[in-house]
């Protein structure tokens, strides 16, 4: 399908961001015969391209890779799909249904016009739309704390999203700074290969990679974790800013045991709290606080936990599986000293895994709360023909990765087909109030 002209064009929907979202919305309303527009900053597959390492590796299973209309293409479903193979998995996507699709075109501006149209600016010019899609990701711009700036101009600093393998360093001792998924993963890529790594472990959970004969992400997918939805929360906002379990689909799959890591070499430290000096100017000695034991705890039970829920699963509708002893810590913290010196620690570069920040300044239309996220009900906000697609938590544990954004784009997708149908009756484009909104159907 050629490329649609922006500049003086009227689409019926615009949709902001070529990735795993925006692609998905783009074949439910091609479904529909709704004519739209997808653009994309970058180029297919740029985040997956340029701010991952290069091990990396999926933590689901490629089973969970259901776009829609193009479930996981390989023959190793339970196995773990690496960069290259999720790149080519979306270009696979995109030469699939040939979506009408610009890349290298940002969008730098969204306004709501006369009349409720949608006003979009463009490096290629202005155009407007009756509804737009916003599904450009939740990850916008990478989170250095500022303590950052105290660090002695010597000693190399980079964000997770720059990291790619462990040569890339300089000689020397790393320091890691934050536990989520990427902070666990690059230390690991830098322990395998030697490197003296230090960890600033925070309070992010894990999960054991495989239990009692499966895959834990096969057990909490038939026990319907990944389709609990937000609103059966009582602290729905909490939920959408919880960290994601720690744990890898590297070598085919396994645990991430911090405490294994400490066992063969690798030095753990609490929260990063403070970087200072004896003078109180220049940034020699690293300050943590003393929470590392009570971290690594907390991560342990929430894997226990989850090991729980799925025994009584099993207990409960009989299901033949093999006994597993639990896990048994193989290594405890002693007590160590709140600072660290750096010199004395060899540490010559830092890898801050601290996460990114929501950028939707272009965004000029009042749909997001003090913190500036979004204010949504499955996507759909409170400005008729304005939604959102890709977020984590969205509306359910799957919404913001390749298991459940389909059926969000779904979603999405019959909202717009009414509002259009709506409009057609109407004559104007009429948002939807909750009551219309949950009685659309669910794709």
């Amino acid at each position: 399908m050629s490329a649609p002209r922006l500049a003086g064009a009227h689409f019926p929907v615009a949709v902001v961001g070529g990735g795993q979202a925006g692609l998905s919305v783009s074949y439910c309303l091609r479904e529909r015969g709704i004519e739209h527009v997808v653009l994309e900053r970058n180029r297919v597959g740029h985040e997956w391209r340029e701010r991952r390492w290069d091990s990396f590796c999926l933590v689901t299973p490629n089973w969970q890779c259901k776009l829609p209309g193009y479930p996981y293409q390989g023959d190793d479903p339970d196995g773990f799909m690496v960069r290259d193979e999720i790149i080519r998995y979306l270009e696979g996507y995109v030469a699939f249904f040939q979506p009408p699709l610009r890349e290298g075109v940002a969008v730098t501006g969204l306004r709501r016009g006369a009349g409720g149209v949608f006003e979009l600016s463009t490096g290629e010019g202005e155009f407007t739309a009756d509804q737009v899609v916003v599904a450009a990701g939740p990850y916008h711009t990478p989170s250095i704390p500022r303590m950052a700036e105290r660090l002695p101009a010597g000693v190399e600093q980079l964000h997770s999203s720059r990291y790619r393998n462990p040569d890339q360093l300089p000689d020397g001792a790393v320091l890691v700074v934050g536990t989520g998924q990427s902070g666990c993963q690059i230390a690991e890529d830098l322990h395998l290969t030697g490197r003296q790594v230090h960890l600033a472990v925070g309070s992010a959970p894990r999960v054991a990679r495989f239990y009692r004969g499966r895959d834990c992400v096969a057990w909490l997918d038939d026990m319907g974790y990944y389709g609990k939805s937000i609103d059966e929360f009582d602290d729905a906002s909490a939920v959408r800013m919880r960290v994601n379990h720690y744990v890898t689909g590297r070598d085919g799959g396994r645990d991430i045991d911090l405490r294994a890591f400490a066992r063969d070499g690798m030095r753990l430290h609490g929260r990063l709290t403070g970087i200072g000096g004896s003078d109180g100017t220049d940034g020699t000695r690293l300050e943590f606080a003393d929470d590392l034991k009570v971290n690594l705890d907390r991560a342990d039970a929430v894997a226990e936990g989850i090991k729980d829920s799925i025994d009584a699963h099993i207990t409960a509708r009989k299901i033949t599986a093999p006994d597993e002893p639990r896990y048994v810590p193989v290594w405890e913290p002693a007590e160590q000293a709140p600072d660290l010196d750096l010199e004395a620690a060899g540490i010559t570069s830092v890898v801050w895994s601290t996460g990114f920040t929501r950028d939707h300044r272009w965004v000029e239309i009042p749909a997001f709360d003090g913190r500036g996220y979004p204010m949504h009900w499955r996507g759909a906000t409170s400005t008729p023909g304005l939604y959102f697609l890709g977020l984590p938590w969205q509306y359910s544990w799957g919404s913001g990765r390749f298991e459940a954004v389909g059926r969000d784009a779904e979603f999405l997708a019959n909202h717009i087909d009414v509002s259009r149908r709506m409009a057609d009756v109407c004559g104007t484009l009429t948002g939807a109030p909750s009551g219309l909104a949950s009685a659309l159907p669910i794709g």
